[in-house]
């Protein structure tokens, strides 16, 4: 199971710290995802970390201002976002893919075996 947490309501040009939490696995042998969906459009990836948390791709839309990092020993991978704009506004997703590489087909939503239940991040003008 995975638990994401930390969204919210910020202005524009603020920041938010998302948190995805695993429960009854080990992450150490995920790749993870982060995935946003606005309701009546698509769910999209964002960003995807490798399972050593060494290598990361990002969509270009928020490439230069999140940060997506890993913490295997806590079982928890987390997504900086700075610099926020009102068009980030969406609910947030996390998922799990068994593998070591995002590889190039890191943004397909069927890569991923495992879905948060998602949290709501609203950028306000």
């Amino acid at each position: 199971q995975l638990q994401a947490s930390g969204g919210g309501l910020v202005q524009a040009g603020g920041s938010l710290r998302l948190s995805c939490a695993a429960s009854g696995f080990t992450l150490d042998y995920y790749v993870m995802g982060w995935f946003r969906q606005v309701p009546g459009k698509e769910r999209v990836a964002i960003a995807c970390i490798n399972s050593s948390g060494v290598g990361t791709s990002y969509a270009d839309s928020v490439k230069g201002r999140f940060t997506f990092s890993r913490d295997n020993a806590k079982n928890t991978v987390y997504l900086q976002m700075n610099s926020l704009k009102p068009e980030d506004t969406a609910v947030y997703y996390c998922a799990a893919d068994r593998g070591s590489w995002c590889g190039s087909g890191w943004f397909v939503k069927r890569k991923y075996n495992y879905w948060g239940q998602g949290t709501l991040v609203t950028v306000s003008s």
